[in-house]
């Protein structure tokens, strides 16, 4: 099989908790992956970290600095554009608190590999609801947004805005990525959805999702309310966009 060159993007807003362990647990896994952090100017010195690791995995890990807290979306663009710019041919993304399992991006690697997905999603409803330490409300309105997220857009997917995800290059080449307008976890919606409707194949891989041990959680009532209307929007706005690869 040919060698290919996998990223894995990490995001972090004070991870200091979680983000050496969370390093070392990606770039110790069977499929060989490099990691670049998005830091978004973390006052508890979760970038100082990374660079002091740098040290020990040179050439794997990498560190984007940015001036401040500028959202999950933006961070993740700004990830895909270094990725495609440094010549990845799949990139994955996951969070930095080990809610994601760094064993199963194996999995959605080979989902890529052996299954030809172009983009592999870790589904936490693909099978059931395979979510661990999550109060039922939460689990509640989680299942619920996707399957609203199906209802509005149309997409079979079962868990419409996991963030634990691998593409294939050719896909994030295709979507205007600086068109992509929701900024918090509605980009992952958004993202999905135009990898959908472009043609690409998507498929699930379920996985079991454990809330974090380490650090706090950023989900906020701001992010369920723009991803609640910007469904409607993006839907909306499709029928006057064309989708051509």
């Amino acid at each position: 099989m040919t060698e290919t060159k996998n990223l894995v993007i990490i995001p972090t807003y004070n991870e200091k908790e979680n983000i050496e362990a969370i390093i070392k647990a990606v770039l110790s896994q069977p499929v060989t992956f490099e990691v670049l952090i998005v830091d978004d100017g973390s006052p508890d010195g979760t970038a100082a970290i990374v660079k002091d690791l740098q040290k020990q995995h040179a050439g794997r890990l990498h560190i984007i600095e940015r001036s401040g807290k500028l959202g999950l979306g933006t961070a993740y663009i700004t990830g895909f554009k270094w990725a495609l710019t440094n010549g990845y041919d799949y990139i994955c993304e996951m969070d930095a608190d080990f809610s994601h399992d760094p064993k199963d991006l194996n999995r959605l690697y080979y989902a890529c590999i052996n299954e030809k997905a172009q983009l592999a999603i870790g589904s936490r409803y693909k099978s059931g609801v395979n979510v661990v330490n999550w109060p039922m409300g939460r689990v509640l309105m989680s299942y619920f947004a996707s399957v609203y997220v199906r209802l509005i857009t149309g997409m079979k997917i079962m868990d419409t805005t996991a963030g634990f995800k691998c593409y294939h290059r050719k896909v994030l080449e295709t979507i205007k990525l600086d068109k992509i307008k929701l900024k918090g976890y509605g980009f992952q919606i958004e993202m999905k959805f135009s990898t959908w409707k472009y043609g690409f194949t998507i498929i699930e891989v379920p996985i079991i999702f454990t809330e974090r041990q380490q650090g706090a959680s950023k989900m906020s009532g701001g992010i369920f309310s723009e991803a609640f209307w910007g469904v409607i929007k993006m839907k909306l706005s499709s029928f006057f966009k064309k989708y051509e690869v």
